[in-house]
Parts: structure tokens; C-alpha cells; sequence
């Protein structure tokens, strides 16, 4: 680091300047996403029909294609001002390390009590439901961030949580099991034999490892099984988006303070919710005219939506008991290995974030799970920051822009999400340090499996 250099290590705002609002990205998209539908009419759901899933505030932000800007709830503020803003953290070290005449730059998002991202949308949404009156909340979680943050937000509300956890994470990851267990919530691993579906899945796929697919499927239904509780998901949907705002918000703002524009703005992509907030306002200045920025969504290879799979109609479960939304997707059958991104091992993509690719708005890289862990390890060496496993899918990508850089001899500068920490992870790392870690692709026959299960729409 030059001591000359008169940038700061880290970038904050100060408490007036956090947003009060969240921005709805689909306002300023002139080609919307195509609307969810209903499997049974295969027309567009209505308000109604999904309020008997969803909070009825949540229904309302989900269809809302219009409204740019939603006033955060003083109340989702007030918790919001425990852990936000999150700091916008220069990598020098990282830059020494490479070599690269590049300026990285991570939004830091595990500096809070659940340690991820997650935790955004989590307090918004247990805030909806306890606002309706409703006595608890199912959900699903992969690798245990949303579980983490939902479970520690409806402590705080006073509501019971229900999770539907992976079972390879379940299994991988006991100590995030136990952190949900401790903020109160039931944490189920998932395909079970409690619901009709887990055991339905069961018999289909005997021995099965789960998928995120099938923690849903068994969410909603446990949700509309029991009176006074409501499904809440995690990432995928327009109102979780709109929630993770709050992180491209802060860090947009933090850039203006430093008076820098980024040039390359990247993410991990599972179900979108963590890229969705970090390229929110940059992306709609791009779909306004008011400047250009590359974006790229990285996801690994053993689950490759976007590089890899059909743009389509297809469920969002693997039970088949959610509305059909277009996306690109592996097809609801698809489970994935047992990668140990967890939370990226979900067979579709946004809608919002699926129809932007489609239009070329934004670039998709797939990458080998021993590729990730060697960046996050090296990444964790020089910058003192153990990251998550779903994180170092961003780290591994602008690494690899950051090497570009220096071969071309361009100062770009890089912004990449650091959705959270690793530390419940080290099943993980201690597998890759060992040698032990394998890079599972699917071969084509595999999804032209999958593929063949789609809906016909």
C-alpha cells in the first residue's frame, strides 16, 4: 500500500447517508421479466392466490414492476442501523499480491451477528409477517446463511421459524445447524420424511443428498399446512432483490464519496439475491443511459444456470408446488453434487437477473470448486478475511480480471461481492487443504435429462 495513497482502507457512511429507501431495479427495466404463473391455469398469478403463501406486504413488493423506489419500515431501519452500513473495503494487499495495476474493492457483508448478506432480507421480511400477525415463518436454506439470518430476525420479532435445511449442508455444516437452533428455530433436513413431499422425493431419488429445490417444496408446504404461518425464501424472488438493494445502495453511495466509478462489478450467483442487491442501482443507471458498467455473475460449474442452462418456464421447486417462473434454468429435477458452495446449488436463476442476461445486460462465467477455494484461500492469506465458499466464486472471478489486467496493462477497477464469512465452512476448506476436494461437472446426457422435464408453457 503506497503511503501516499489517499484513499482509505475502508469506506463508510455515515448514519444519515444510509438509504431509506430500496430500489426496485424492475421499474427501470423497459423488458420486464415474464410474470409467475399459475401451473394449474398457466395464466399469471394473482395477488390473492399468492398471499396464501406470502405475506401480504411481500405479495405487493413481488409484483410491483413500477415503483422505483419502496420506503424501508422505520422498524427494519432501526435493526438495519446493528450492522449497516457495511464497509466498502479497497484490497490492497490482494492488488500487491497480483501485481495488477487493477483497484479491487469488496462490500464486505459478514460483519454481522448471521454473518452474511442474508441478513438484509430476513429482517425485512420477518418484520411483514410479524406486522400481519402471523405466529411463524417455514423456509429452506442451503448452505445455512438464510436460515442463519432468518432464524436470529424472528428471534428478535418474537415469531417461530421452521427450517428446511440441505441435507448435505445439514450434514457438512453441523455448527450453522446449531446457531439456527440457538436463535430458536426447528432446523429439518431436507428431502424428510415429514412432509408428503420429502418422502415423495425420497422414493424418487433414494439416498438423495437434497437440493434447494427440495427444501422449498417442502417449506411451502409446511407453510400452508398450519394456520398463522407464512413461506419466506431466501433468494430468487423480485422482493428479495429488492431487500439486497440496500447493499448496491450503500456501496454506489461509498463510490461517490470516493469520487470512482467501477468498471467491472461482480458476484456469485445462485438464486441472484446477493449479485441482484450488489448491481442494483449501478445496473439501473446502465438501463437508464447514464453510464456503462461490465457485469458478471459467477456460479460453479456443478450448477451452471445460467451458462448452461434453457431459458424457460419451469418450477421453482423440485416438488412442483410453486408457481412456474422464466428463468434460466437446469430444469426442477436437476440435484446437483454435493458442492460445498451450498447456497449456490439451486437449479434456476432470478427471473429479473435471468431476463437481464437474456438481454445481454450482463456476462455469466461458471468455475471448478478447487479453482474457488485455491482464490479464497490465497484471498484469506493477504487480506485477512476467511470468506465463504458462495463469496469465493466472486474472489476467484476478479482475480482473473485483476491477472487480465495486468497482461493488457488497463487500470480498471474491480467490484466484486464478499456476501459473508467462512467460518462455518471448514469441512470444506479442510477438504480442499487435504487434496480430497473433487470438481463435479454434469455432462450434457445429464441435463438433457433434466431438460426433458420442463413444462411445456
Amino acid at each position: 500500500m503506497s503511503a501516499n495513497d489517499d484513499i482509505p482502507y475502508k469506506t463508510y457512511l455515515a448514519e444519515n447517508e444510509l438509504p431509506s429507501e430500496w430500489y426496485n431495479i424492475r421499474a427501470d427495466m423497459k423488458k420486464k421479466p415474464a410474470p409467475l404463473l399459475n401451473p394449474a391455469t398457466l395464466k399469471p398469478v394473482t395477488a390473492e392466490e399468492l398471499e396464501h403463501v406470502f405475506c401480504r406486504e411481500l405479495v405487493k413488493q413481488e409484483l410491483d414492476e413500477t415503483t422505483p423506489f419502496i420506503p424501508i419500515p422505520d422498524e427494519v431501519q432501526k435493526f438495519y442501523r446493528m450492522f449497516r452500513p457495511s464497509p466498502l473495503i479497497r484490497a490492497y494487499f490482494l492488488e500487491r499480491a497480483l501485481g495488477t495495476p487493477a483497484k479491487i474493492y469488496d462490500k464486505f457483508e459478514g460483519n454481522n451477528p448471521s454473518g452474511s448478506h442474508k441478513l438484509n432480507s430476513a429482517v425485512a421480511q420477518a418484520y411483514y409477517a410479524k406486522a400481519q400477525g402471523l405466529r411463524g415463518v417455514t423456509t429452506e436454506t442451503g448452505a445455512g446463511q438464510w436460515g442463519t439470518a432468518l432464524s436470529m430476525a424472528c428471534a428478535f420479532f418474537g415469531l417461530d421459524c421452521q427450517v428446511y435445511m440441505v441435507k448435505c449442508s445439514y450434514e457438512q455444516k453441523p455448527f450453522r445447524r446449531e446457531v439456527m437452533r440457538t436463535y430458536g428455530a426447528d432446523v429439518t433436513p431436507s428431502p424428510s420424511m415429514k412432509t408428503n413431499v420429502g418422502r415423495a422425493i425420497n422414493e424418487a431419488h433414494p439416498g438423495t443428498t437434497g437440493s434447494l429445490g427440495c427444501a422449498i417444496s417442502e417449506a411451502v408446504e409446511a407453510a400452508v399446512s398450519q394456520d398463522g404461518y407464512r413461506y419466506v425464501l431466501g433468494s430468487v424472488l423480485a422482493q428479495v432483490l429488492l431487500h439486497q438493494s440496500i447493499i448496491g445502495l450503500e456501496a454506489k453511495s461509498a463510490f461517490d464519496k470516493l469520487g470512482v466509478k467501477p468498471d467491472i462489478i461482480i458476484g456469485c450467483a445462485g438464486g441472484g439475491s446477493n449479485l441482484g442487491g450488489l448491481i442494483a442501482p449501478f445496473m439501473g443507471e446502465k438501463l437508464r443511459g447514464e453510464a456503462d458498467y461490465r457485469f458478471i455473475a459467477v456460479e460453479p460449474a456443478s450448477c451452471p444456470s445460467l451458462t448452461r442452462g434453457r431459458y424457460a418456464y419451469d418450477f421453482c421447486d423440485t416438488g412442483r408446488v410453486c408457481p412456474l417462473q422464466k428463468m434460466y434454468t437446469l430444469g426442477h429435477d436437476f440435484i446437483p453434487s454435493a458442492n460445498h458452495a451450498g447456497g449456490l446449488r439451486y437449479h434456476g436463476m432470478s427471473a429479473t437477473l435471468s431476463e437481464l442476461y437474456d438481454q445481454g445486460l450482463m456476462e455469466a462465467r461458471s468455475v471448478e470448486q478447487t479453482s474457488v477455494f485455491a482464490a479464497a484461500e490465497q484471498f484469506a492469506r493477504v487480506e485477512g478475511i476467511l470468506p465463504a465458499p458462495e463469496s469465493s466464486h466472486a474472489i476467484r472471478v476478479a482475480i482473473d480480471e485483476a491477472l487480465r489486467c495486468k497482461r493488457e496493462g488497463k487500470e480498471e477497477t474491480i467490484l466484486f461481492g464478499l456476501t459473508g464469512t467462512g467460518y462455518f465452512d471448514m469441512v470444506a476448506y479442510q477438504k480442499y487443504n487435504d487434496g480430497s476436494m473433487c470438481d463435479y461437472i454434469p455432462n450434457d446426457a445429464e441435463l438433457e435429462a433434466s431438460f426433458a422435464k420442463l413444462p411445456r408453457c
